[in-house]
């Protein structure tokens, strides 16, 4: 049995461990904001396959805060297409889609309500304190709204129920070309296998989300991904399971503290915002 100075030890350093990470979390926050201190970064951070900043070949960027189905969305307009599309994605960071805005690229910013958004964040990042995933989700919206008018929005339950009507509405507003993904059970169930994959770091499966690899050359490799996921536990926390759903019920409690309702607030209020129809 650990001594009590042990003990006391092992919660110091716990302690440190865990300021450190959120103060890391915080200065990902605000410097994710800044096109111009954070693609460099990113460039040099990620290489490719996924996640893949914007850069000369960009088609289009789909991008959001984390959590809010921009995987699924990734997928969905890549299986549609009879060619691939050079994405941009999955930095969730505002500079990702303020640069597109600048450039002209198309983008779309994907959202979700702010409570099945950060309770999802959570249980997939359990170092991450709620009140930083408040503040964060917050200043992610809000750093967005000047470019609004300049990218389509869509929210995550449209997302995951009708990307082909997000498809056609980024269409309507770029002048694009892009197949639309038609919705039906078996195109569903395609892209959850994918995502369900995708925690094994395929370079080919990363590279199919980025445009680099086509759907012909990904076949061949999904027996051996199925197969390498079956001896692995991260992949299941890339799709929805009753045990994410209970881990987010226990947190339900945390979630409504009262000294937490201006920054609920506050989330809810860019969610609104972020949407409305401009």
């Amino acid at each position: 049995m650990a001594s009590a100075q042990t003990l006391a030890a092992r919660r110091e350093r716990h302690q440190h461990v865990t300021l450190a990470r959120r103060a890391r979390h915080r200065f990902r926050t605000r410097l994710s904001e800044s096109p111009a201190l954070y693609l460099p970064f990113a460039r040099v951070k990620y290489p490719g396959p996924s996640p893949e900043v914007i850069g000369p070949d960009t088609e289009l960027v789909i991008d959001g805060y984390t959590r809010c189905a921009s995987t699924f969305a990734v997928y969905a307009l890549q299986l549609a297409q009879p060619e691939p599309v050079r994405l941009a994605h999955h930095l969730h960071a505002p500079a990702q889609l303020i640069a597109a805005a600048r450039a002209d690229v198309p983008a779309l910013a994907v959202i979700r309500e702010p409570r099945g958004a950060i309770l999802s964040q959570l249980v997939r990042e359990p170092d991450v304190a709620l009140r930083d995933a408040l503040i964060a989700y917050t200043r992610f919206y809000r750093r967005l709204l000047p470019s609004r008018h300049r990218m389509v929005v869509a929210d995550f339950d449209e997302v995951t129920s009708d990307f082909g009507a997000v498809t056609r509405r980024v269409n309507d507003r770029f002048g694009t070309g892009f197949a639309e993904f038609e919705p039906t059970e078996q195109n569903t169930v395609r892209c959850f296998e994918l995502i369900k994959l995708r925690g094994t770091l395929s370079p080919v499966l990363l590279g199919f989300e980025s445009g680099t690899v086509t759907a012909e050359d990904l076949l061949p490799e999904i027996a051996l991904l199925i197969r390498q996921s079956k001896e692995q536990a991260g992949p299941a926390a890339w799709v929805p399971s009753r045990d994410r759903d209970r881990s987010k019920a226990a947190l339900q409690q945390q979630w409504e503290q009262p000294g937490l309702t201006l920054l609920r607030d506050r989330a809810q209020w860019i969610y609104q915002a972020f949407r409305r129809p401009q």
